[in-house]
């Protein structure tokens, strides 16, 4: 298998919830570290201009959001392939196999459209709810204040610019929010260790990742989790479950990959036409709303879930860029 390549930076909470999927399904993989603020000349190398955290790279191919990368994730190659006394994840120890030796799964057969739609909430709802509160005015201090001033101010612009006319809570309706959702978390955790019973599932990696940033990144914010205990016993349960095998690499190292490599064929998936554009159109496609830079390319797939362009850098050479369709704006080109 080619290796995986993840554009991410530490502190930021969809990169967490990329490092704990790839720690679930027991992958290695390369980190390389991009910068927190624009400019992002090495990730626009690869995407064209999309400049959210964090993007996964295959060779060529360049999968955008954490909801496509998932389900890439999912599609791989089963990280375990020695018989089952053989087997570790870290949901069992050194050998012991999951039930059956099955391999993690982050999308339940009989739970895929619940836990898809929980996800989807919770990278979205609960994800602004939770960063209301943790980079309310008083979490931005604690956040900022040892550092020189002109760092918090940089973080401030960049994500302004990223909101693009967004309306956000203001910190009191977001606290407000941020308890009732912790309950809710709490209460389909009760009696079961995970949100959909004994393993974790997509819904676990996209309810954690925005309560770990108040957690891990600003605990001065983070008596607000006191109140569900539940909640921080899952929490320990989730972050358990590691990073996977990270290896260094740098941004150069990865553009010098995308370069050498083509693009993986396209699977022989239906053409599902909502826009009226043709494949082969040129196109962009940007956010639908955080983070409004557009990719510029030639579309080569629309199907039921995701897009791809393919376009052509100076350094990186020909790329192909997926995104998921649910979230994103596709727009033709015209001359």
């Amino acid at each position: 298998m080619p290796d995986l390549i993840l554009h991410h930076y530490p502190m930021s909470p969809f990169a967490e919830k990329a490092r704990l999927m790839l720690g679930f399904k027991g992958l290695a993989w390369k980190s390389v570290f991009i910068p927190s603020v624009m400019p992002k000349p090495d990730v626009v190398a690869l995407t064209g201009g999309y400049r959210r955290t964090p993007l996964l790279q295959i060779g060529a191919d360049i999968y955008c959001d954490t909801a496509l990368i998932a389900t890439v994730l999912e599609h791989l190659k089963p990280p375990f392939a020695g018989p089952p006394q053989e087997r570790q994840h870290p949901l069992g120890g050194p050998g012991e196999a999951r039930v059956g030796g099955e391999v993690p799964v982050l999308f339940p057969e009989h739970l895929k459209g619940v836990t898809r739609i929980v996800a989807q909430w919770a990278d979205s709802t609960l994800f602004w709810a939770a960063m209301g509160h943790t980079l309310s005015p008083k979490g931005a201090a604690a956040m900022f204040g040892s550092q020189p001033p002109e760092v918090g101010q940089a973080f401030a612009a960049d994500r302004s610019a990223m909101r693009n006319g967004m309306t956000g809570l203001r910190a009191g309706d977001a606290a407000s929010a941020y308890r009732s959702y912790l309950r809710r978390l709490a209460h389909m955790l009760h009696e079961q260790p995970f949100l959909f019973g004994d393993a974790p599932c997509i819904a676990d990696f996209a309810a954690y990742h925005p309560l770990w940033f108040t957690r891990v990144v600003n605990p001065a914010m983070a008596g607000i989790l006191d109140a569900t205990p539940g909640v921080l016993a899952w929490m320990d349960r989730m972050a358990a479950l590691g990073h996977g095998q990270p290896t260094k690499f740098t941004s150069t190292e990865a553009i010098a990959v995308a370069a050498a490599a083509e693009p993986a064929p396209l699977a022989d998936e239906a053409f599902q036409d909502d826009h009226g554009i043709p494949l082969g159109s040129r196109v962009t496609v940007a956010a639908e709303s955080f983070g409004p830079e557009t990719t510029e390319g030639t579309l080569l797939a629309s199907t039921r879930t995701h897009y791809t362009l393919e376009r052509t850098d100076d350094r990186a050479g020909r790329v192909h860029v997926h995104f998921p369709r649910i979230g994103y704006v596709l727009k033709e080109v015209r001359a």
